[in-house]
Formats: structure tokens, C-alpha cells, sequence
């Protein structure tokens, strides 16, 4: 059964005299895939970062666990992947993995696994030893991703993820989310790719900082009597 872990309440979002997010209602659930869908500028990230509490609501709450966002002690629940990478550039791969690992508080065999399994899942076993700097920027992308899943995050939210990722590798990732969503786990996704946002469970349509429509991709493709979400998008832009 699942059960709603996290939203966002009325939120409105302001840059000086600029609104960008406007009268934002939205509930996340364990056990499913919400994705955030729209154009640059839409106010995606700016979502996100206000329902994590890391930019500030001009109007309106948002809670994760019941508890008001900011709250340092929720924070550790939560596994946050954002578009600009924040790695050691001079410590390799297995190093960087060390370090946010034992600020998750992992240690000993547990930290040695959540280690392994992660970078196996980005493709990045081989390169572990690797110093960061050397790295292509697909390739931090993957060590940020695995970096997020150490500890096993209770809502797992990840902005742009497989931007810069080959396709074989995005549904090696994509299955493993599917995994994550099937242990009960909570994910909010941002993409561009509508064929990603077909695998969410739930989509949220984005147009100029408000929700235009929501649903699940089977509802929103018969409501717009459409044959993909690209089409479910096009066409939402031609009615605003």
C-alpha cells in the first residue's frame, strides 16, 4: 500500500519580482516513480530544491515525513542528485565513495557493498581507482548517481539524471530505479527524455511554474488522445 511521504502545499516561489512557481500542490508516494515534465525554465529544479527545503518557499509549506521542510535529521533520509556535479575532482572514484559514504555514517562491510553495488550499476568498476578530474562529464554524472543511492535513501529525488548517458546504460539505470521503486522506495525524477517519463508511475506537467495537468502516462495519453507523452506535451502547449 502506498502512502504519501512527502509535498509540496500552496507553493509559490519567487525571484525578486519573478514568479516561478505558482500555487504548487503535489504529493509523493513510497512505491512509485513521479516525474516532473517540461520545458527549460518550467521551474522543475526550482521544485524540487523548495520541497527539499534548500530554497525557500515565498508562500506555502512543504513537508517531507511529516516534518517541515528544512529539517537536518530528515535530510539524512534523503538521497539528492542535482544537475551541477559536487565531487573531490583530485580523489578518485573509490575515494569520493568513501567519503559521502561515511557522511551517510556507513562503515566496515556495509559501506564496502554500497560501494561495489553502486558503482556496478553506473559502469564504473573499472575506473574506480581513477582520479575524478580525468573523468568525462557523462562519467561524473554516473559516480554522482551512485554517490545518491549509497545508504539506500528512503526518497531518492534526482534532477536530470541520465543527461550525458549512453542508452544502453540508461536502462541498466532505469531498471535498477524500477528496483528501488519496488523496495518502497519514494522517486521524484526530472527529464527531457519523454520516453523516460513514460516508465514514471505518476507525471506532473509542468509550464511555466504551475502544474498544468497530472496523472499516470496511460490517463494522460487518453485524455490528450495521444500516442506518447511527447504528444501528451505537444499538445498541452497548444491549449496554453
Amino acid at each position: 500500500m502506498t502512502e504519501k511521504v512527502a509535498s509540496l502545499v500552496d507553493a509559490d516561489k519567487f525571484f525578486f519580482f519573478k514568479q516561478v512557481l505558482n500555487n504548487i500542490n503535489l504529493d509523493i508516494y513510497n512505491g512509485e516513480i513521479l516525474g516532473l515534465i517540461g520545458p527549460s525554465g518550467s521551474g522543475k529544479t526550482t521544485c524540487i530544491r523548495c520541497l527539499l527545503g534548500m530554497e525557500e518557499l515565498t508562500e506555502g509549506q512543504s513537508y517531507i515525513f511529516e516534518q517541515k521542510m528544512p529539517h537536518r535529521k530528515t535530510m539524512n533520509k534523503i538521497g539528492y542528485m542535482g544537475q551541477e556535479t559536487a565531487l573531490y575532482e583530485s580523489l578518485t572514484a573509490h575515494e569520493n565513495m568513501t567519503f559521502f559514504g561515511k557522511l551517510k555514517k556507513l562503515k566496515g562491510e556495509e559501506l564496502t557493498h554500497e560501494i561495489d553495488k553502486n558503482l556496478e550499476l553506473v559502469d564504473l568498476s573499472g575506473a574506480r581507482n581513477k582520479i575524478v578530474s580525468q573523468f568525462s562529464g557523462g562519467m561524473k554524472r554516473r559516480l554522482s548517481l551512485a554517490i545518491t543511492l549509497l545508504g539506500q535513501p528512503d526518497i531518492i529525488v534526482l534532477d536530470e539524471p541520465t543527461v550525458g548517458i549512453d542508452p544502453k546504460l540508461r536502462r541498466s539505470i532505469w531498471e535498477q530505479l524500477r528496483n528501488l521503486r519496488d523496495s518502497d522506495k519514494a522517486l521524484v525524477i526530472t527529464t527531457h527524455v519523454m520516453a523516460e517519463a513514460e516508465q514514471c508511475d505518476k507525471i506532473a506537467l509542468l509550464v511555466s511554474g504551475e502544474i498544468h495537468d497530472y496523472g499516470t502516462p496511460k490517463d494522460l495519453m487518453n485524455k490528450y488522445e495521444a500516442a506518447s507523452i511527447e504528444e501528451v506535451f505537444l499538445n498541452l502547449e497548444v491549449t496554453t
